[in-house]
């Protein structure tokens, strides 16, 4: 069964922060709140833990894996970030939105595209991340945890948590609770990996974008 940690949403116990820290670097993966959806994640540089988020989503070895930085300076570190991506990326975190990037050699090759060496990244606006991602000093593997219910469909709003944790008790070694109620809200992603940016996929914080940005 997984340790539950309920943290202080704005001020996380930093001995509960300690304690994640250290069992993420020895491979554990948790269930953990963002500012957009739970997400399952680990330490991005263990690769026995990525190798468990791939097995536990399902996910095949040629789909790149979204990861939280702590800053923009923090994705210079694993992306190649252009002078155009760098004005538009200033001007959106912390917030909703993942950009695909081309990869440094900082990045494992079990978390980018094979074919094109992009992957997703972003900044959230969480203060729960930001500490983890402080404490880590590494970035955080992030992929949508979405309970399907019988009908194929993701559950409504009024679905309570517990089911969420319950769901995923077993598969994780830590869940984070914060005491707020996970979204289904997904993000913006913004792909800049091209020399032209345009928009994959339109989620929460898009009519900021809208609001200043003309992409065909």
């Amino acid at each position: 069964m997984a340790i539950l940690y309920e943290l202080n949403p704005d001020n996380p116990q930093s001995r509960d922060i300690e304690k994640i820290t250290q069992a993420l670097k020895k491979g554990a993966i948790m269930l953990y709140p963002t500012d957009t959806v739970y997400a399952i994640g680990c330490d991005m540089n263990v690769k026995s833990a990525v190798e468990k988020v791939r097995a536990l989503k399902r996910l095949s070895n040629d789909k790149p894996l979204t990861f939280l930085c702590s800053s923009l300076s923090h994705i210079s570190e694993y992306a190649v970030v252009s002078d155009e991506a760098y004005r538009i990326m200033k001007r959106l975190i912390p917030g909703p939105y993942t950009f695909l990037l081309p990869t440094t050699k900082l990045v494992p090759k079990l978390v980018m595209s094979p074919k094109r060496k992009t992957t997703g990244i972003r900044v959230p606006d969480h203060n729960v991340c930001q500490v983890l991602l402080q404490s880590l000093d590494n970035p955080i593997i992030s992929t949508s945890a979405h309970i399907i219910d019988e009908y194929g469909d993701f559950p409504s709003e009024n679905w309570e948590k517990f089911r969420l944790f319950d769901e995923f008790d077993k598969q994780v070694d830590i869940i984070i609770d914060d005491k707020t109620n996970p979204g289904f809200d997904v993000s913006t992603i913004l792909d800049f990996s091209n020399s032209k940016p345009s928009v994959v996929r339109k989620g929460l914080g898009w009519e900021e974008v809208e609001n200043w940005l003309n992409f065909e």
